[in-house]
């Protein structure tokens, strides 16, 4: 699968990093606004991606990822031009400063996946990878459980192909519903910020999904 990946910050290079180091076979090419950059050409030397514009790479992949900071999403998104019929993961959480706190900006009544979904018509928008670190993202081997991903998204084959790339990141996938569900994934992406960030637990742990035996 072609895959391009939206972002070369600590997530967006944090996958590229993972894809990498799976067994399955992904073609991968970083959308940056500045290919001109030295990190950024290192970053797609080291793992072996492609590099080209945002707009560019979207429109040659097979399914994109959107690893942005929140403030900066929607012009981002929408300079990508018209993906539609192409599976987009979202796994930005709509994070920003309150009262001197990281929280969510939005939550009840809507979602970072749903309004992601509002600026992209036509795309297939599943929301996930927005659940744990990007430590955990780039290598998750050794752990004694593997850790689950949930995803959210309206779209029954878009979902089965973004399985496929959990999968093939070490994560066990399990879909959470439509994209509505959304709204309970930022919030559990929170609990893993709490925990790692602000009670001292670290950033290489990840939830799981365990089963009576």
């Amino acid at each position: 699968m072609k895959i391009a990946i939206i972002g070369t910050g600590n997530v967006g290079s944090a996958l590229a990093r993972g894809l990498r180091k799976s067994s399955h076979s992904h073609t991968v090419v970083l959308g940056a606004r500045d290919i001109t950059n030295k990190a950024t050409q290192d970053l797609a030397a080291d793992v072996g991606a492609g590099l080209a514009s945002p707009a560019e790479a979207a429109k040659s992949a097979d399914l994109v990822v959107l690893a942005l900071p929140w403030n900066v999403a929607e012009a981002a998104v929408k300079a990508l031009g018209d993906l539609s019929g192409k599976i987009v993961i979202d796994c930005m959480n709509p994070l920003g400063m309150i009262g001197g706190v990281l929280e969510l900006t939005l939550g009840h009544t809507t979602s970072g996946g749903e309004i992601v979904a509002s600026w992209l018509p036509g795309a297939r928008v599943v929301k996930t990878l927005n659940q744990v670190g990007a430590e955990i993202m780039a290598d998750n081997a050794g752990m004694p459980h593997r850790p689950v991903m949930f995803m959210a998204g309206d779209d029954t084959q878009a979902k089965a192909a973004v399985a496929t790339v959990l999968t093939d990141l070490g994560f066990e996938p399990l879909d959470a519903g439509d994209i509505r569900t959304s709204r309970l994934l930022e919030p559990f992406g929170m609990v893993w910020i709490n925990q790692a960030l602000l009670r001292g637990k670290g950033r290489t742990w990840a939830f799981a999904a365990v089963d009576r035996t």
